[in-house]
């Protein structure tokens, strides 16, 4: 299914020059969609349990409106604005960008799963802000091949081997997926843009909403605010070009 994709982006103009320079198809992570409703059409006819199918639907409902916010802005984007201060300063002066939208979409998409999980007003601002957080957060490690997918692995690995019960098997809808894409873009074949990083921030955030305490889910909050704030003032590429451990993970494999 990949090279169907990838010649369908490439046949519809729908390029962009990687850090290289070179011509390659973006919003590649639209091979993440068809299978993810594949594997959920399979895993809802499997699941009798009520919540275990509202899990299942809102899990794949926030990966299709982050997908369509995605590849919006991949196709239509503005890339003079960028960083979601850039986008807020942009909306503040009466300027809507592509990345404004995202922001704000997330933003109310994490809302709506938010309400219909969450027990009481705490709860509904931590997984708000946890799932809109996520969104960007494969956003900020996308900027080299390979290194969003990366930092994707570990993240979704970690929280594949602590989730328990029925949402243990929803990182299952994606992660296949994902893997059968990476040496895509490892090797600089292709770029999944924002339409594949947002795919991705999100899954997190919402698996993160769904199956951890309140202490965890703060402590990830935390976490997330820390880097949006870092990575507003500095560069994680120059970071980690500068540490030989981070360095050597990050041109592993291309």
């Amino acid at each position: 299914m990949i090279p169907l994709f990838k010649n369908l982006l490439i046949d519809s103009n729908v390029i962009r020059p990687n850090y290289k320079g070179e011509m390659i198809p973006v919003s590649m992570g639209i091979v993440f969609l068809p299978m993810l409703i594949i594997n959920g059409i399979i895993l809802a006819f499997f699941t009798v349990d009520t919540i275990g199918l509202l899990c299942l639907f809102l899990f794949i409902f926030g990966i299709v409106c982050m997908f369509f916010a995605g590849i919006l802005d991949d196709i239509i984007g503005n890339r003079d604005v960028s960083g979601l201060k850039g986008h807020f300063k942009s909306l503040f002066k009466g300027k809507l960008t592509t990345g404004g939208f995202k922001a704000l979409f997330g933003g109310f998409v994490g809302l709506i799963i938010s309400v219909a999980i969450s027990k009481n007003i705490t709860d509904i601002i931590v997984n708000t802000l946890i799932i809109a957080l996520s969104t960007n957060l494969m956003n900020l490690f996308d900027l080299r091949p390979g290194r969003a997918i990366k930092a994707y692995l570990v993240i979704m690995i970690a929280i594949f081997v602590t989730l328990t019960g029925y949402i243990k098997i929803l990182p299952l809808l994606i992660l296949p997926n994902v893997l059968a894409y990476f040496n895509y873009d490892l090797k600089a074949k292709a770029m999944m843009g924002d339409t594949g990083s947002n795919v991705l921030g999100i899954s997190i955030g919402i698996l993160m909403a769904f199956g951890y305490t309140l202490n965890v889910r703060l402590g990830w909050l935390v976490f997330l605010i820390l880097i949006h704030i870092f990575t507003e003032k500095f560069s994680l590429t120059k970071i980690i070009e500068n540490n030989k451990v981070l360095n050597f993970i990050d041109r592993l494999g291309r």
